[in-house]
């Protein structure tokens, strides 16, 4: 089989850059070694950015997302038992965020793959990709009990961070820089309508904890809690009780002259390591890593699927450029021009993970300079504008 580009993973980033090919007229393979039924069931959290929202419905993906999804204008910040609201569109001439699963956001795509796009086969596993520093790659593959080899002009690595498209980088040109941060979360679905109508992220002494939400599922009324408190690496999510879980939210974002959180079934609980990681260079020849296959960002700032977004976007117009005008410019910038958004995303991610947990080394002077700067950011309207604008994030070009 033969295509212009073969887009190795079926997640938010090939998905998307396959949209965005199909409606520029290039053709395109999608190779995604789950079936359809995991790759829609995996839950991912999604706050998307106004540039995210936008490219999705610039193509054709967004009606669903306007219609279920939750428009958020600002954020809370609570510490020393007082709030901050963060206003975005004051602080960013009216930029805002939208709360939509990611999993809601490929469920959308695979539904226009199906009814307007070009191949997309689920249970194809990658096993190498080829020859991609010469005009003519090739990926295989594993599909129906036997290999296949897909001829292609350009190979889009959207797999992830096990996936196998950045193993074509040759390692003496492949630098990777990466951070292990000392906590992790614990994150709980809850069958309970949020205690707040935004998001709410809590610095205590005891740690870190985030009040989020999920839209409501079909048939549904109203969005359901999700929530996560800081917690050491390591830790079995079934070593926290329900009612430890709900005592510890409590403690953590509790304000002077607030109520206790409205309390629910917890339905699900899991614990997300918390790691910042970034591959260089994100092309080489005609391979162009996307998404987690080429950075990762803590979930604190809300990065990482946005990043995924803006990877594809910066692609997809790179490639429609060259096949109109001949100009290679754009690919052949393509990763100086995402990385250097992935390194603002890492630098945003970074210094709101720093400020909002709590170190398990910190000195008292280290934990009086975090309170310093979080009262900055509520006193400060350039430090708040600062948040706000790194949090609704950069426009794309």
């Amino acid at each position: 089989m033969r295509t212009t580009v073969a887009i190795i993973g079926a997640g938010p980033a090939g998905l998307l850059l396959a949209r965005l090919l199909d409606e520029a007229g290039i053709d395109s393979v999608v190779l995604e070694s789950r079936d359809r039924a995991h790759v829609e069931q995996r839950q991912r959290v999604g706050i998307l950015e106004q540039s995210t929202a936008d490219a999705l419905r610039a193509a054709g993906a967004g009606a669903r997302m306007d219609r279920e999804g939750l428009p958020h204008t600002g954020i809370e910040l609570r510490f020393d038992r007082r709030g901050h609201r963060v206003d975005f569109p004051s602080r960013t001439g009216g930029r805002s965020v939208l709360v939509y699963a990611q999993t809601e956001v490929c469920k959308d795509l695979i539904a226009l793959r199906f009814r307007t796009g070009g191949p997309l086969l689920f249970g194809a596993r990658a096993l190498a990709v080829e020859d991609a520093d010469t005009d003519r790659p090739r990926v295989r593959y594993h599909h129906g009990g036997r290999e296949e080899v897909l001829e292609c002009s350009y190979v889009a690595g959207c797999d992830g961070y096990w996936g196998i498209s950045r193993a074509a980088v040759p390692p003496a040109l492949a630098r990777t820089y990466e951070r292990t941060w000392p906590y992790a979360w614990l994150g709980i679905l809850a069958d309970v309508p949020p205690s707040h109508h935004e998001l709410v992220y809590a610095r205590h002494d005891r740690g870190f904890a985030l009040l989020s939400m999920r839209p409501p599922a079909e048939g549904a009324d109203a969005p359901v809690s999700r929530l996560y408190l800081q917690v050491p690496p390591g830790t079995e999510a079934a070593s926290w009780s329900d009612t430890e879980i709900w005592d510890e939210l409590d403690r953590r974002v509790e304000t002077d002259g607030g109520r206790p959180l409205e309390r629910g079934a917890i339905t699900a609980k899991a614990v997300t390591p918390m790691r910042s990681w970034v591959h260089e260079p994100m092309r080489h020849g005609r391979l162009f890593l996307a998404g987690d296959a080429a950075h990762i960002v803590p979930p604190t700032g809300a990065k990482g699927l946005n990043l995924a977004v803006g990877d594809v976007v910066t692609l997809a117009r790179a490639l429609i450029t060259h096949r109109d005008t001949g100009d290679p410019a754009g690919i052949d910038a393509y990763s100086a021009d995402c990385l250097r958004r992935v390194w603002g995303a890492e630098h945003f991610s970074y210094a709101m993970t720093d400020l909002l947990h709590r170190h398990p080394d910190a000195t008292p002077f280290d934990d009086r300079l975090r309170r310093a700067r979080i009262d900055r950011i509520a006193t400060c309207a350039a430090a708040e504008t600062d948040l706000a604008e790194g949090y609704t994030g950069v426009p794309f070009p």
